[in-house]
């Protein structure tokens, strides 16, 4: 077998960022690509591993320019990549035992960096999927505090965590799209659209809340320039069709909805809150016609997101999520997840452990540490 020379080796351009704690390397795209391409035609896998082995020491700053390839005033298209990451890859050609193994991975490794693959609900580049490990795909999520980052404050009497928008957001929005919350509270899904650049309509029945709501929301950045309109009013019977005119939409992509969980909390004095409910039945056809009013105007074949928990009453557990749940499929939904979240630190709860796991052991019942995120996909394409 002939050593064979890889020209582009000496010319590719890969600059590591210079801070320490960075995890990032940035190439030369089209470099990059041709060395990989370059190290395909070998047909020994002794040659092919020599190769990796040497990027890798640069990649890791192990040999910063031995061959001279590093080289930060280069023109052409750069790529940020995960340097864990990009290391992992290489490790996986280096322990391949065979030379078809070798090059599936070396041809992987190119084809993630030379194509884009998303879909039509989000942004996250599938041919680069193992960089995204910030985004939550089991069942059970377990948070020991609230993201309290930014605009976010923990004030509100059964707001949920900033992390549950923020997930739902990366998994089934794009940027620029359009997320509607039905029943708005603190403004979080709101804070989290400026984050992400996400354009946010938010509702909420008591005025006071939104106002403060606002407030909050305007102190987030907002890089993207994005819409962030918070509006008063009742999500059963509020004029959506109305609303999207002024933006210019027909749809939303996301809904999310985290309504009151009957009256455990009381939120405000109105017949029109939920927290009102003089039954669980009367709660449910007031959260039906909610999902009836806004369902028309989320997009075919995207997501609602349900963030709900259940209630005990006179010594009996009332499975209210899964009542809901009930309610959303009477519709024109698809079920496609349930979530449980740990439901740790909550305000009724904090610094009363020991009371409640009395009441526990007297009343016969389990301590709430838990509400669900029921993910739905409405019909339709």
């Amino acid at each position: 077998m002939k050593n064979m020379k890889i020209k582009s080796f000496e010319q590719l351009t890969l600059e590591s960022l210079d801070t320490a704690s960075s995890n990032c390397v940035i190439l030369n795209k089209e470099k990059f690509i041709e060395l990989l391409s370059e190290i395909d035609t070998l047909d020994d896998i002794i040659f092919i591993k020599d190769r990796i082995s040497l990027l890798k020491d640069i990649v890791s700053k192990r040999k910063k320019d031995q061959v001279g390839i590093l080289n930060i005033d280069s023109d052409g298209d750069t790529i940020s990549l995960r340097r864990d990451i990009l290391i992992s890859e290489l490790n996986q050609i280096l322990e391949s035992q065979t030379l078809e193994r070798a090059k599936y991975y070396l041809r992987r490794l190119k084809e993630g960096v030379q194509k884009v693959k998303t879909n039509k609900v989000n942004d996250i580049n599938l041919a680069r999927w193992k960089e995204y490990d910030e985004i939550i795909t089991d069942s059970l999520w377990i948070f020991d505090k609230r993201d309290t980052s930014g605009a976010h404050l923990g004030w509100y009497w059964g707001n949920f965590i900033p992390q549950i928008p923020r997930q739902m957001m990366l998994r089934y929005t794009k940027k620029g799209d359009w997320v509607l919350d039905t029943f708005l509270g603190s403004g979080t899904t709101l804070i989290e659209c400026r984050r992400l650049g996400r354009n946010g309509i938010g509702i909420e029945l008591n005025q006071e809340v939104a106002q403060k709501a606002r407030e909050l929301i305007e102190k987030e950045q907002n890089k993207d320039n994005v819409v962030s309109e918070v509006i008063v009013g009742d999500s059963r019977t509020i004029d959506m069709r109305q609303i999207l005119n002024e933006y210019g939409i027909s749809y939303v992509q996301l809904l999310i909805m985290h309504p009151p969980y009957h009256d455990i909390i009381k939120f405000s004095k109105s017949d029109c809150d939920l927290s009102n409910a003089k039954s669980t039945e009367q709660f449910l056809k007031m959260f039906g016609e909610v999902v009836d009013n806004v369902t028309p105007y989320l997009e075919k074949g995207r997501y609602f997101v349900l963030v709900i928990g259940d209630k005990y009453s006179k010594g009996k557990w009332i499975p209210l999520g899964f009542y809901c749940m009930q309610e959303v499929l009477k519709r024109n939904y698809l079920l496609k997840s349930i979530i449980v979240k740990n439901f740790e630190e909550t305000r009724g709860k904090r610094n009363q452990k020991e009371l409640w796991r009395y009441r526990a052991l007297v009343g016969g019942f389990y301590i709430f540490k838990h509400e669900y995120i029921m993910i739905f996909k409405k019909k339709g394409r």
